[in-house]
């Protein structure tokens, strides 16, 4: 993010990615997101039978024991993580969930809760994993909020496992000229709260003209910021470049919106996990790359459609 947000974040950077590939028609095959409640998705991930998982001793003998893996995360946010048309829990995220816990031996359970509550829950134990398109940045590795400069709580460390980028979208035919951040200055913009879009918007907003900061909304999911952006209620939207660009192509059958200009600052999603947890994380980062090497991963990925966000390997703590 030029202004270092974090797509999904707290301690704001940019998710935004180098996902320029991601081919708005091919890419994002889903449909509408759930409810930011808590509640939990006990068959998004199935459970491997741990005889046959070569990495089940990788994992603490506590995680074995229950067999589960807890997941924090944000289930409204596709193609990364979403509610099917029967509720199941869908997506990017949970796909890979399944393939790294058939290596682990567990099973993926994944807990709905809006994004900017899924750090706090990583802290109270909540969680072991929060895992929902969150963008890899040295605020939160170090527990750090962004727009404040102040330790907030524990850091968390990540396993990235894809890449993407942020990108601004319109009412389809009627762009108001808007092609690059500095064109919302004046206009309204609508984000999801806490997102990487939000972080950058406020970041931007302090470089436009006095009188011409851009006009912030921000909801607690996408959902409802392409409901207030269709209802004509502002000039633009903004959102990581795969849920955007799954906007575009399903909302209204194709006719609602349309992208503008390009994606911008290219960070890495991580999946987080407390710093003391170090077994679970060196295990799931394991897993990952266990996938990568057997095919699975890229199978997932071209499933979606997203496979110029793809990475070659699992890495600890790669944002800045």
């Amino acid at each position: 993010m030029t202004a270092r947000s974090t797509r999904r974040t707290t301690a704001a950077q940019s998710r935004i990615a180098a996902v320029g590939a991601i081919a708005v028609a091919g890419a994002l095959l889903l449909t509408g997101c759930g409810d930011q409640t808590k509640d939990k998705d006990s068959g998004s991930s199935d459970t491997a039978d741990s005889s046959a998982a070569p990495l089940a001793d990788k994992l603490p003998q506590a995680v074995r024991d229950k067999g589960v893996i807890k997941v924090g995360s944000d289930i409204a946010y596709a193609p990364v993580e979403f509610k099917d048309d029967s509720g199941k829990t869908v997506g990017i995220d949970p796909d890979l969930a399944d393939a790294m816990g058939k290596q682990l031996g567990v099973k993926f359970e994944f807990e709905n809760g809006t994004f900017d509550t899924l750090l706090g829950g990583l802290r109270s134990k909540r969680y072991d994993i929060a895992m929902s398109a969150m963008t890899d940045t040295k605020n939160r590795q170090d527990g750090v909020d962004a727009d404040t400069g102040k330790k907030v709580g524990e850091g968390v460390d990540f396993v990235d496992y894809f890449t993407a980028g942020v990108s601004i979208y319109t009412k389809k035919g009627a762009d108001q000229g808007i092609k690059t951040w500095s064109d919302l200055c004046g206009k309204k913009l609508v984000v999801q709260r806490g997102t990487v879009s939000h972080d950058l918007a406020k970041s931007e907003a302090k470089k436009c003209a006095k009188g011409k900061a851009i006009s912030i909304e921000a909801f607690d999911n996408d959902q409802q910021a392409q409901t207030r952006l269709r209802s004509g209620g502002a000039d633009a939207g903004s959102s990581d470049f795969p849920v955007a660009a799954y906007a575009v192509k399903t909302s209204g059958g194709g006719k609602d919106f349309q992208l503008v200009g390009e994606q911008v600052e290219a960070a890495p999603y991580g999946i987080a996990v407390a710093k003391s947890n170090t077994e679970v994380r060196d295990a799931v980062k394991a897993a990952l790359d266990a996938i990568i090497a057997n095919g699975e991963y890229k199978k997932i990925i071209e499933k979606w459609g997203v496979e110029a966000g793809a990475v070659e390997a699992a890495a600890i703590n790669g944002g800045k």
